[in-house]
């Protein structure tokens, strides 16, 4: 039975992958960073743009500048849902607002001062060189290789191949900076892998789903990077806020698979006679895949001679930060350097200069897309400025008397939801600059709200309906070298998830419960190296 498609306002990747043919029906490449995978069809664009004509008619009639704010704000959310680039969606309705309330000297003004003040703070030069970094290591093949480690080391475990699976893709979504990549570099190896270890076809590609969800939180993140930008705190302390979130997450997910795989060792292959249900025959089969080969401890010591480049990358990284020779803006342009170098040998004999070169296009492309959509929250934080929203909303919130507690639940289920129908950036970008001020006023951290919304993101990227990984993931599984023979439906991936996400919702209130848990190593680090401002 055909299953449906998904709905047109499903998320993307923040930075967006160059996926093979088999998925680039399912998601945009790298520009423009924010655009959704499907574009609306016509009668979809008939409404927006109306609505677009009505939100103009109320910012131009509007009886005072808070109104007009509104107006403006209701304006991009249509032309987010429109699919129109996230950079123009924030700038264009903050321009005319701004014009329609303070007329054409501001909006000069802005025009004028928003793309300076936007990307030319010196710590924003770690993003390209965060970017350039994870482009290089994908290029010289790195990616298997780590994926190869990790399950050499933890396959002999209850789920282990699984675990593997989970700490691989931490670590690649990490390095490549895109979730969907990750997903779709890690599912094409991953998944035969675990279906021939007798693996439960659900409990494969659930796996493979939540496997990249800590990597835009373990360094160096680029979103992290980006969050640093928008609410002007310090990039370093930003960058290691996330770190141990993401490690903490990771093995959560590792415990889970473990513990599935002691309480019910046939959803893992711990069992010689399985129900597999998903066969073509859909009866039950005794050992209806090949076993894998066993691993020895020489074969797992032996796998970590093929990673040494990223071990030393890791070591100029935070070793560099944790030392004080590196400010985080050093320490990302040093590792850059070395995995150009790393590139140079791995391709050795195969035109490794170009692999550089088109690394280097890549990361034009993805830091001009990325420094327009931040020019486009400069705008639209003067526009919150001139409006006077964001002190009304802070006013609003603290007279429903809420506790920091009921408040920042409140934000998990608002964020959620906003989740099902915007991507991780879009969400930063339209959310941060409001919230900013309220946060102060419940003495909520700003470390900490950058790791949370990083992580709410990531987690409404796998949510079903409109997550767009399960659909990526649906599409690998078609391929016949990937699904072994075992008919992998829709309906089996979002089953799999009711059994993942809980634990990401557990976590969550982990987070709100335990706050400290984001400062506790920027805290360390400034005590060891005495500042990692830039």
């Amino acid at each position: 039975m055909d299953q449906p498609k998904p709905p047109a306002n499903t998320n993307t990747d923040t930075l967006g992958a160059k996926l093979p043919a088999d998925v680039a029906s399912n998601t945009n490449t790298l520009l423009p960073a924010g655009t959704r995978h499907q574009r609306p069809g016509a009668l979809a664009l008939i409404i927006g743009f109306g609505l677009v004509a009505v939100c103009l008619i109320g910012l131009f009639t509007s009886p005072n500048a808070a109104v007009g704010g509104a107006w403006c704000i209701a304006m991009m959310l249509v032309l987010i849902f429109l699919s129109v680039p996230v950079a123009i969606s924030l700038s264009v309705p903050s321009v005319i607002g701004v014009y329609a309330i303070s007329g054409v000297p501001a909006s000069m003004n802005v025009l004028a001062s928003a793309p300076f003040n936007a990307v030319s703070d010196w710590t924003m030069s770690v993003l390209p060189m965060f970017i350039f970094m994870g482009m290089l290591l994908t290029q010289s093949g790195l990616s298997g290789k780590i994926y190869r480690v990790a399950d050499h080391w933890f396959s002999w475990l209850p789920g282990g191949i699984g675990i593997g699976t989970t700490f691989a893709g931490a670590g690649l979504s990490a390095v490549t900076g895109s979730t969907i990549g990750m997903t779709y570099a890690l599912g094409r190896a991953g998944i035969p892998e675990m279906l021939k270890a007798g693996y439960d076809r659900r409990m494969a590609v659930g796996t493979i789903m939540v496997a990249g969800m800590t990597g835009n939180l373990i360094p160096p993140s680029i979103l992290m990077v980006i969050y640093a930008g928008i609410a002007s705190v310090p990039v370093g302390p930003a960058l290691m806020a996330g770190a141990l979130p993401g490690i903490l997450l990771a093995v959560c997910f590792a415990a889970f698979i473990f513990a599935l795989g002691v309480i019910a060792p046939g959803l893992v292959g711990r069992t010689r006679t399985t129900r597999n249900a998903g066969t073509p025959s859909n009866a039950a089969t005794t050992d209806p895949t090949p076993a894998r080969p066993l691993t020895t401890w020489r074969d797992r010591f032996t796998s970590l001679g093929s990673v040494w480049g990223f071990a030393i990358i890791l070591i100029v990284l935070f070793g560099g930060m944790f030392s004080g020779i590196f400010t985080p803006t050093e320490a990302g342009a040093a590792a850059a350097l070395c995995s150009v170098l790393l590139c140079l040998w791995e391709k050795r004999g195969e035109t490794p200069w170009r692999k550089v070169a088109e690394s280097a296009m890549d990361t034009v492309a993805a830091t001009s897309a990325i420094f327009f959509i931040m020019i486009g929250a400069t705008m639209l934080t003067s526009l919150l400025a001139i409006t006077g929203l964001a002190p009304i909303l802070t006013g609003f919130i603290t007279s429903l008397g809420l506790s920091t507690m009921g408040f920042l639940l409140v934000l998990i289920v608002l964020y959620i939801v906003m989740g099902m129908f915007f991507d991780t950036l879009s969400m930063m970008l339209l959310t941060i600059p409001i919230l900013l001020p309220t946060l102060e006023t419940m003495g909520v951290s700003a470390l900490w709200f950058g790791v949370f919304v990083v992580l709410l993101g990531e987690f409404a990227m796998v949510t079903p309906p409109v997550g767009i990984i399960p659909y990526i993931v649906h599409s690998i599984v078609k391929n016949p070298d990937v699904n072994l023979g075992h008919t992998v439906t829709l309906r089996d991936i979002f089953i799999s998830l009711l059994w993942f996400l809980p634990v990401v919702l557990i976590f969550l209130v982990l987070m709100v419960t335990v706050p400290g848990m984001t400062e506790w190593l920027p805290d360390l680090i400034e005590r060891t190296s005495g500042g990692m401002s830039g």
